[in-house]
């Protein structure tokens, strides 16, 4: 076989390698940098936040809504 052939080859298989390897560790440091990331603690205390906001004004509602039951009723 042509040591240029060879050569080549192992200069493409080692570029690509390299290619890969770099990926790679990019994938990783952006999944370590979103696990680090704050944004999921504060989305799930918004969550929070709103369901709390939501059975509150429901109850609001609901009592509003008996208030004036008990006041037709009455007269």
């Amino acid at each position: 076989m042509n040591v240029a052939l060879i050569h080549d080859r192992l200069h493409i298989k080692t570029f690509w390698e390299k290619r890969i390897n770099t990926q790679c560790q990019n994938a990783d440091s952006e999944e370590q940098r979103m696990n680090k990331s704050a944004l999921k603690k504060l989305r799930g205390e918004w969550l929070v936040r709103l369901e709390n906001r939501t059975k509150h004004l429901k109850s609001l509602n609901d009592n509003y809504i008996r208030k004036m039951k008990k006041t037709a009723d009455q007269t």
